[in-house]
């Protein structure tokens, strides 16, 4: 016991280290001050012996929380895939995209090994929406593909992917999905015997990374205390055999520390409480390139360096700045407050109220050498309030009200969007009703938008309605059929509205358009699924049609920097993704699996950046605490390809994995696992990243790790 509390200790005063220093939080503890009263009528906690949520095994029924109505992936119309437990563990990488990218469906923009954002049947950026259990992140990631996302993979015990009614629910805009980051900061329970915790040590061998992360929470009741850390050191990775640049990719390194305090007030009616995060971190942008510095438009037309050729430097031309020939450095601070609470049978006719607040200051420099060349800032508050009802004539539902602030700014010489505050406010509503073998939901949002340039003094005003209905039809046990319908609206961003200006990491000058108008979207989503026997399966069918899609459209490319204007053109995605496993005995399983998105404008063009068809075959086997895997993923060509774009060569993939779970006394717990990945070192791009060729895929890796729970 001495040790645990000596841990503890350690632990406690990592984190509040990491704390400092405290931003301004005045509107989460004014809310948190203004709502104590309701929950202090609880009475103290009577809390089930359970083990820790994250050593459960996956299981298919796992409560979906960004659903709103606490129902499993299985019970929604829309597809939804959930990650958790051992799976999400092994499959946790440095990034929030690298984590999820072998989901159905779902890439990874890849700039480096810092920054990775999910891509999601061919949409990323504002398009998917990522969440810290339920409130937005608000970093800068949806901004450009080499920000990186704040979420913490190996802090986090669940991750959510929703598309269609339930998703439309947490926003308009998420057209592409809906990516809900689950954690334990903000404590929810009382552990069972006081005290729970977990702590993990990984080691990869491309990256020559390391990475430890612990957490533990305390307290009998009313009162609980969570501390957590994570320390990250990757450094250049190596990639696949063959690569003209060498072995590794210079400045694909990435350094990251995170640590978080919550504290929570729990009841036997729920809980009240509030967190604050650090994070720090440090990582390269491979591709960088002081050559076209001097790239600027004239007219529809991109001239880089003289002026005396189109897109050629006159022989001679000097550059205004002198840079060595370092690798370009972000340099991120992040410091974001968490206020969670959830009140059960809060009033008459209601089963749960429940509130999320964020408020975040976000920064990050751009150096080159000790010289901080552009300086991003992020000033974000986001909250929202949740009321479920009980049944009424069999219908059950949630509805509530969202808000969000945005502070963006960006300063310097890569400052090509100027500084802008987004003011949002959002209704939402959704329903469900079962009725013998069929299942039907509906969900109703509307959002109106305020963006403010303030150099232009110019201001934008957006509103938009989107609605989804969906069913779900179990016409024999074991099977069901699902489809659902989505209108929904995005609303422009204020960098599509207001960017002008060279950026210098993606190689594009972007010219925005304030008069771009709200997009419509109709989305059909059709699945068919068997979820029990000893063949399993699960197969959906989507198509989208989009009014007014904005798009970067390339007007002119010179040595790989293109010129884009923001634009509207109608477009189309159509796509294919699923799975089917057969059991071979009862230790041993076989899985196909694979999807395929068609991405077009009306006129028959394609759009830049789209993932090429992907297919696998993955055998599984369980043997008491033993699992192991072995797979072949094989990842098309995209020959045919969008204007001023390059064809990227297709690739096969072998990786392996294998772990065991070693139970100790009084339900603590060892998991060892071993993972390789590209296990025959070859040579691959990803063609949806914007530096694709100087930043191949990564090589040959081996990881290995451990994690004790108690």
């Amino acid at each position: 016991m001495q040790r645990i509390h000596n841990r503890l200790s350690i632990l406690t005063r990592a984190a509040l280290a990491a704390a400092r220093p405290w931003p301004r939080v005045a509107p989460a503890l004014a809310t948190g001050v203004l709502c104590s009263h309701v929950w202090a009528q609880a009475p103290a906690a009577n809390v089930p012996d359970i083990a820790p949520a994250d050593d459960v095994p996956s299981l298919q029924s796992v409560t979906v929380s960004a659903d709103g109505l606490g129902r499993s992936a299985a019970e929604m119309a829309a597809p939804a895939s959930v990650l958790e437990g051992d799976e999400l563990v092994q499959r946790r990488g440095a990034t929030l995209g690298e984590t999820l990218e072998a989901e159905p469906g779902i890439r990874a923009s890849h700039f480096g090994a810092g920054a990775s954002r999910p891509v999601i049947r061919g949409m990323d950026g504002p398009r998917v929406q990522i969440l810290s259990d339920g409130a937005e992140q608000q970093d800068a990631s949806s901004i450009s593909p080499d920000h990186a996302v704040t979420s913490e993979p190996m802090l986090a015990r669940q991750i959510e992917v929703l598309r269609g009614p339930s998703a439309l629910i947490q926003g308009g805009g998420a057209v592409g999905g809906v990516v809900n980051v689950l954690d334990n900061k903000v404590p929810t329970a009382a552990p069972a015997k006081g005290v729970e915790g977990s702590a993990e040590l990984r080691a990869d061998s491309a990256a020559r990374g390391k990475a430890g992360a612990a957490q533990v929470t305390v307290g009998k009741g009313p009162l609980v205390l969570h501390v957590e850390g994570v320390g990250r050191d990757d450094g250049d990775y190596a990639v696949g055999r063959g690569w003209e640049g060498g072995q590794r990719v210079q400045g694909s390194f990435n350094r990251t520390s995170t640590g978080s305090v919550g504290l929570s007030w729990v009841g036997s009616r729920g809980f009240l409480g509030v967190a604050y995060t650090q994070q720090r971190a440090r990582y390269g942008l491979p591709g960088h390139d002081h050559d076209i510095e001097d790239c600027h438009p004239h007219g529809t037309h991109l001239h880089c360096g003289g002026h005396g050729d189109h897109g050629h430097d006159d022989e001679g031309h000097d550059h205004d700045h002198e840079h060595d020939d370092g690798v370009p450095v972000v340099d991120l601070r992040s410091g974001r407050w968490d206020v969670r609470g959830e009140l059960r049978d809060p009033f008459a006719g209601f089963d749960s109220l429940r509130l999320r607040l964020g408020v975040t200051d976000y920064k990050h420099d751009e150096k080159e050498g000790d010289e901080v060349a552009t300086t991003f800032r992020n000033k974000g508050f986001s909250g929202r309030v949740e009321l479920e009802h009980k049944p009424i004539l069999g219908w059950r539902g949630v509805f509530g009200i969202a808000s969000s602030d945005r502070k963006f700014s960006a300063l310097g010489e890569e400052a090509y969007v100027q500084p802008t505050r987004t003011r949002r406010t959002s209704l939402f509503w959704l329903e469900t009703l079962k009725w013998n073998d069929w299942q039907f939901e509906g969900a109703l949002r509307h959002e109106r938008q305020e963006v403010r340039a303030d150099e232009s003094d110019v201001v934008r005003k957006h509103n938009g309605t989107s609605a989804s209905l969906g069913a779900t039809w179990r016409f024999t046990p074991g099977y069901q059929l699902a489809a659902s319908f989505t209108h929904a609206q995005r609303m422009p961003t204020a960098e599509e509205l207001f960017a002008r200006g060279l950026h210098m990491a993606t190689r594009t000058y972007e010219i925005g358009s304030d008069t771009l108008r709200a997009e419509r979207s109709n989305n059909l989503d059709i699945g068919l699924s068997k979820t029990s026997g000893d063949t399993t399966f699960g197969v959906n069918a989507y198509h989208n049609r989009i009014g007014g899609y904005v798009y970067g459209q390339t007007l002119d490319a010179v040595d790989g920097v293109q010129l884009l204007q923001y634009t509207q053109a109608s477009a189309r995605f159509t796509g294919l993704e699923g799975h089917v496993r057969q059991r071979i005995t009862r230790h041993l399983g076989v899985t196909l699996f694979g999807d395929v998105v068609n991405a077009r404008l009306a006129d028959g063009s394609r759009l830049p950046r789209v993932a090429p068809a992907r297919a696998g075959v993955r055998l599984d086997a369980r043997w008491q605490g033993w699992e192991g895997m072995v797979e072949w993923v094989q990842t098309a060509a995209a020959r045919k390809v969008a204007a001023y774009e390059t064809p990227t060569a297709g690739f096969g993939m072998l990786n392996l994995g294998a772990s065991y779970r070693l139970p100790t006394s009084e339900g603590r717990s060892w998991l060892f696992y071993v993972r390789g990945t590209n296990l025959t070192n070859k040579l691959a791009y990803s063609h949806v990243s914007f530096i694709k060729d100087q930043a191949p895929l990564m090589g040959r890796s081996i990881s290995i790790g451990a994690r004790y729970a108690f």
